[in-house]
């Protein structure tokens, strides 16, 4: 029977597994970094009009026809200054990312692509296009995940660990992400708090859910200071290490924009709070790879989905 989205709302119910993390840890963070920027709909991409999400530009933009070029100027701020912030706020203090990259956009910066590369830092794939895939008919969506695996092997010089898609998957790419192959887990999901596993069509897949609460989308919504942020994301990791203090550990997800996170009073916040995480014992902030990797050898496929 061909794979089908199907909703779940029990999940792990009250007896979620122990994941084991590595040193006992109570909670494991993974930092996501989305390099999007170059990516996004465009003018010059053919699209007709300049996007303008998670931007300064709240109301969309401004320009009704043609090119938005304060709009354009917010993204290319993400990869020409707030990009190399972040690289060195996660370098000063030796912790991992994970890229959230889009083909496209990796493209056009290959200086950011070999920064990545070098700091050794894991890609997860965001497509190769900054688009709605749940808009994408089937054929054309299968070969947008072929071009960006390709395009991330050439740019940073090994293909992705993960798949996740903008905005949203369709209901055919957590199929097409498995019938492609090669892809650890995908990260289209935002209901758990731990990884957990799927039949796609008589093939194990892991999900390892990502989070837009616990990401700075927030500035482009109702925060707006560098510490509101701190102070809203630093309650949440504090939540989730009593959580794991008590024997419920889980897993963090924090979900960064250059071009949004990368200015100076917001960095501020990150700043904060990673040193605030950097103090607390018993955290395991890891690459999404090497989480994936270690659930999957932790906790293997147990020959059927989570409620199958």
């Amino acid at each position: 029977m061909p794979y089908q989205v199907a909703r779940d709302f029990v999940g792990y119910g009250d007896a979620p597994p122990d994941p084991q993390w590595p040193g006992d840890a109570k909670v494991a963070v993974n930092f996501v970094m989305n390099y999007e920027e170059g990516s996004e709909p465009s003018v010059q991409d053919g699209e007709g009009y300049t996007e303008s999400g998670l931007t300064e530009a709240l109301g969309g933009g401004q320009v009704k026809s043609g090119r938005d070029l304060a709009a354009e100027g917010m993204f290319e701020y993400g990869s020409r200054v707030g990009f190399w912030r972040l690289m060195r706020l996660f370098a000063e203090r030796g912790l991992p990312l994970t890229v959230f990259g889009c083909g496209l956009a990796l493209e056009r910066n290959p200086l950011a692509a070999a920064a990545i590369r070098d700091a050794g830092h894991d890609v997860c794939s965001h497509g190769w296009r900054w688009v709605k895939h749940f808009e994408l008919p089937e054929a054309e969506e299968r070969e947008h995940i072929a071009r960006a695996v390709t395009s991330l092997e050439r740019t940073v010089g090994h293909r992705p660990d993960g798949w996740y898609c903008r905005y949203g998957p369709s209901v055919n790419t957590r199929r097409l992400v498995v019938e492609h192959g090669g892809f650890l887990y995908d990260s289209d999901y935002y209901g758990e708090e731990l990884p957990f596993w799927v039949t796609v069509e008589g093939k194990a897949h892991l999900v390892v859910p990502y989070s837009l609460t616990n990401n700075d989308g927030k500035y482009a919504g109702w925060m707006g200071t560098g510490e509101q942020w701190f102070s809203y994301i630093r309650d949440a990791f504090d939540m989730l290490w009593e959580d794991g203090a008590k024997g419920r550990p889980k897993m963090m997800s924090v979900g960064l924009h250059m071009r949004l996170i990368g200015h100076p009073a917001r960095a501020m916040g990150l700043k904060r709070l990673l040193d605030h995480i950097a103090a607390r014992r018993g955290v395991w902030v890891a690459r999404r790879g090497e989480i994936a990797r270690h659930w999957i050898a932790t906790h293997p496929y147990p020959g059927r989905g989570l409620n199958e």
